[in-house]
């Protein structure tokens, strides 16, 4: 046999059965069904993994029994774990709508899975539109794949990056809905959401995981950050950024960074030492997009109240 992964395949008929092609029952069997199903289908070819290579000798010889010419058949390696055992659960092998709610855009798994056994010098990405003009069977690999979750990721990340903002403001709300957050109405709001998180995220969850303090005003600060950077001496800079943003007409970065500088003038500060109270006030964490970026999204209304409550916090 010619097979279009592996090349030529001898099998020795001397190490054939005689296989049983219907049990006592009058059910056939396994490697009867397929022959005949695949000739009544008119099938060109049987693409398949290479543990059905014991198979092919006795369907071969059930073609030639039958009368009929041989499909093309191609044997592709199977996939393995990181530790080089056969691919199950335990490594992450589970189902591509499993994929689905863990947040993996369908580009990025097509593209992760085809490269997986498959290669084109050393390109990595492609669109569906490559695929289809560059991919030959005689191209894939002739050793076993190597799942690795590190890399699905970086994948799906490239993918998430390079969407279009009106793309992935849509791809998220089910994953808003899935947390029980309500869905923003305004989808302009929503991209601008989405644009300030997407570089940090890998997934569509991690992405409404990280957007929690702009879907909600019920945040949580955490402790150990609010005793850090949640102190009396920054008290006054604090009051003196909500003066400079309640007076700003138009709420654009430009602006708020320009009151940033304002009060860091004015109270000789550094941009962390500011910087950090207010994220801390703003988002509950230490970790978010730029302070710029967040105060433009959450708008002037919930910064001001955000920033009041911590005010109060910090006076009681």
């Amino acid at each position: 046999m010619d097979d279009a992964v592996k090349g030529r395949v001898v099998f020795d008929n001397q190490e054939l059965d005689d296989l049983i092609i219907a049990r006592s029952d009058g059910t056939p069997t396994y490697n009867f069904c397929v022959v005949v199903d695949d000739i009544e289908m008119d099938i060109t070819h049987i693409i398949r993994g290479d543990d059905h290579l014991a198979n092919t000798p006795r369907q071969i010889l059930l073609y030639y029994a039958l009368g009929h010419s041989l499909p093309q058949f191609a044997h592709v390696p199977l996939i393995l774990g990181t530790d080089k055992a056969r691919l199950s659960k335990r490594h992450g092998a589970t189902s591509v709508m499993a994929y689905r709610d863990m947040g993996y855009l369908p580009e990025a798994v097509m593209n992760y899975l085809v490269r997986l056994g498959w290669s084109h010098g050393d390109q990595e990405i492609f669109s569906r539109d490559e695929l289809i003009e560059k991919f030959s069977l005689e191209s894939v690999g002739k050793s076993a794949g190597v799942f690795n979750p590190e890399k699905f990721l970086w994948v799906n990340s490239y993918y998430l990056k390079e969407r279009s903002l009106s793309q992935l403001a849509e791809d998220v709300i089910p994953y808003i809905v899935a947390k029980g957050y309500p869905v923003p109405q305004d989808k302009s709001w929503l991209e601008k959401m989405v644009k300030t998180l997407r570089e940090r995220s890998k997934t569509l969850v991690e992405l409404v995981d990280s957007a929690t303090f702009y879907l909600t005003d019920d945040i949580s600060i955490d402790e150990k950050a609010a005793k850090k950077f949640l102190t009396s001496q920054i008290r006054g800079p604090i009051a003196k950024l909500i003066q400079q943003l309640t007076g700003l007409d138009n709420f654009t970065e430009a602006n708020i960074e320009q009151a940033f500088s304002t009060v860091l003038q004015e109270m000789g500060l550094s941009m962390g030492e500011l910087a950090q109270p207010v994220r801390v006030a703003l988002t509950g964490s230490t970790v978010s997009p730029g302070i710029h970026e967040v105060i433009a999204v959450l708008g002037k209304e919930r910064t001001l109240r955000r920033l009041s409550s911590a005010l109060q916090r910090l006076q009681a």
